[in-house]
């Protein structure tokens, strides 16, 4: 029987919207065009190499009406007067708003918020806008464009570490965006420094995650689990790290206990469509 994981998406929209997990139980071959198909188009494009922002942007405004249209060329082109730096950062602020609330297009949203975070170059402004790149990663497959993300919320996460070098969680932020975004050819360029902050901080959950993905993505599925049950003893229901440690055991051929935490996650989920995909799921393990 062909394997099919399946895993809950959290990642940048829970910075966006402020909560904790969002999304539905899917299979990895079907997760780009289930969640991401509208905001990735211009990454498909652009697969041989790498991609500039202007081709994200040319291609999100062909799926918006000729008036948003002129409402974004309106920002894009107005005129700059009086203080200058104020006056970009509500421009950029103005159009992030604008592809958030109505275009619902998440590349251009988290590029002018990172434009205006630097300009504020605030350790708030700069860490909000690069978590925003980094969650992103967790949730495209997309190599292209995971390393337009990674190589944009890098910049973010350096300029933050440059105001405070000891926040852990922009090292750790910077550390995912080189084991989740190709912009590295050394993994450990960015595991080394999140294990140093967990070994220091075992309690350090972000810490915890990344790197319990981390494995997960290198095939090491016990350690992966190890992690992600740091995290379940602190946070019982948290649904994602339940996902994560079904899809590893699945992964790794442990029907039983794959079996286990997939119920423990259908207890959990409220929407229709997952708890159905979870049972589908439950019953081929059986077999």
């Amino acid at each position: 029987m062909k394997k099919q994981a399946f895993i809950l998406i959290g990642g940048a929209v829970i910075s966006v919207i402020g909560l904790l997990t969002i999304g539905s139980v899917i299979p990895p071959a079907k997760r780009n065009k289930t969640l991401v198909a509208a905001n990735e188009h211009a990454a498909h494009e652009q697969k041989a190499g790498n991609i500039d922002f202007k081709d994200i942007l040319l291609a999100a405004k062909r799926g918006i009406t000729n008036d948003q249209n002129a409402r974004i060329n309106a920002l894009e082109n107005a005129v700059i007067r009086g203080d200058v730096k104020e006056q970009q950062i509500h421009i950029y602020h103005q159009l992030a708003r604008f592809w958030l609330d109505s275009a619902h297009v998440f590349e251009p949203y988290a590029f002018y918020t990172g434009e205006a975070a630097k300009l504020e170059n605030s350790e708030k402004s700069l860490t909000f806008a690069a978590r925003l790149f980094a969650d992103r990663l967790l949730v495209v497959d997309d190599p292209a464009l995971q390393s337009w993300l990674a190589n944009n919320g890098k910049v973010l996460f350096e300029k933050a570490l440059q105001i405070n070098p000891n926040n852990d969680s922009s090292r750790i932020g910077l550390g995912s965006c080189y084991i989740f975004g190709n912009i590295s050819s050394n993994p450990m360029e960015g595991i080394l420094p999140i294990r140093a902050i967990v070994d220091k901080d075992p309690g350090n959950l972000y810490g915890q995650m990344i790197l319990g993905l981390g494995g997960k993505k290198s095939g090491q599925y016990d350690k992966a689990i190890e992690r992600f049950m740091v995290i379940l003893r602190k946070e019982p229901a948290n649904i994602e790290v339940i996902f994560h440690i079904a899809e590893c055991y699945d992964l790794k051929g442990d029907k039983v206990n794959a079996i286990q935490y997939y119920e423990n996650a259908k207890k959990l989920v409220a929407i229709p469509e997952a708890k159905k995909e979870l049972e589908k799921r439950i019953e081929e393990l059986k077999k």
